[in-house]
């Protein structure tokens, strides 16, 4: 079949979650079909990322997508006389829908493969094939969630948006021929937007065999944090952690330190790092072996969220003890006790992590076992292919 493939960033380097789905995706689909990528890009960078991918598509075409406090500002006034949800809004592009009609016009496409909620606007008014919405996450429950614990005008807005995408996501799914969540808890909070549809779960994968085993140091103190540092669910739980979990950890065990890793750092972790010793910030990283060595313990301190947490099934297969939120290990298979420790309170996540700092057995129970658990679930080359059947029914 000739697919085409519209992503809202480019899949290449596979270094963060949305991107590592979207890439072992494009493997399967490269595998069997006939493949046209259609992408968005911030940078130059990522425009000559996009050309390694050429060995898996057909054709490449990428658009400029530009972000900036003005834009963000400018959406917000358009969105009090459009129903849309801001975060679609501050991304129209018409530049992306002039070429989207151009080559759903001059090439026979058999199907169009969404990938992720903000790119279906721009697909589902086509005329043209069907298309198959791939949903990374029940967008409105991540909003809900961060409304809970939000006051005043910030609470306002979220609400606010939450309505606007309980609306919107639930008017998607029942436009598109095809849907696909990553987990059952996603199947259920999409349906309860879109009613009698039926959505698929696929879960999203990792390249396990690919993975090496990272040997850690007999006397690694760190607790780790890998996640991009500007989505809002990340920044809350890091400044969660840096505020009300590590001090407690420190307290007891006052060699630990927290180690934050990942692109584009919000102020508010910055400030963390400059009010508190022993957190480092570093920001981007190419190669995270270094700091993986130094873990005592993979912390994902999540209180909002939805879709899976790529992070955690990338340590247990480069062999990190896990410990995370509950909201932070959903739609993963994942056991307490078996494959990770989980808490969703400061002094029981703090003892969880001074756990495995002190419980080296305990430790290397986890990680075997987190290992054997991404092997068996979670390898590309095992989950991928359940999407032909989401593709057969869309073109039926």
């Amino acid at each position: 079949m000739k697919v085409l493939l519209l992503t809202q960033v480019v899949p290449y380097p596979p270094d963060s979650g949305p991107k590592i789905k979207t890439y072992h995706v494009l493997r399967w689909l490269a595998r069997e079909h006939d493949v046209t990528l259609v992408s968005f890009v911030r940078t130059p960078a990522e425009a000559l990322a996009a050309e390694s991918l050429r060995s898996l598509c057909r054709h490449i075409y990428t658009v400029p997508l530009h972000r900036s406090r003005l834009r963000d500002a400018g959406a917000f006034a358009h969105s009090l006389h459009d129903s849309r949800p801001l975060i679609l809004l501050r991304d129209e592009n018409a530049e992306l829908r002039r070429l989207l009609q151009r080559l759903t016009h001059t090439q026979a496409f058999d199907l169009i493969h969404v990938d992720q909620l903000n790119m279906a606007q721009f697909a589902l008014d086509l005329d043209g094939p069907p298309v198959v919405l791939d949903l990374h996450n029940a967008v409105w429950t991540i909003f809900d969630r961060m409304a809970r614990s939000a006051r005043g005008a910030r609470r306002w807005l979220l609400l606010r948006e939450r309505a606007r995408l309980r609306r919107y996501e639930g008017m998607a799914c029942r436009k598109a021929a095809a849907v696909v969540a990553v987990s059952e808890a996603d199947r259920a909070a999409l349906q309860q937007v879109a009613g009698n549809v039926r959505i698929d779960v696929v879960p999203i994968a990792i390249d396990v065999r690919e993975q090496r085993l990272i040997e850690r140091d007999p006397d690694a103190r760190a607790a780790l944090s890998v996640a991009t540092m500007f989505w809002p669910p990340n920044v809350d739980g890091v400044c969660w952690f840096g505020r009300e979990i590590y001090p407690r950890i420190q307290q007891r065990q006052p060699d630990t330190t927290f180690l934050v890793v990942g692109a584009r750092p919000a102020q508010p972790v910055l400030d963390l790092a400059a009010r508190q010793p022993g957190i480092v910030v570093t920001g981007y990283v190419a190669d995270l072996a270094p700091y993986q060595r130094q873990a005592a313990a993979f912390v994902v301190p999540l209180r909002s969220g939805s879709g899976m947490r790529v992070k955690i099934l990338e340590a247990f297969t480069h062999g990190l003890p896990v410990v995370s939120t509950t909201i932070g290990y959903e739609g993963i298979d994942a056991r307490p006790d078996e494959h990770l420790l989980a808490a969703d309170d400061p002094a029981g996540f703090a003892d969880a992590v001074l756990r495995l700092i002190h419980d080296q057995r305990l430790s290397r129970r986890l990680v075997e076992a987190g290992r054997a658990l991404a092997e068996q679930l979670y390898d590309w080359r095992a989950v991928c292919p359940a999407l032909a059947t989401t593709y057969t029914r869309a073109l039926a």
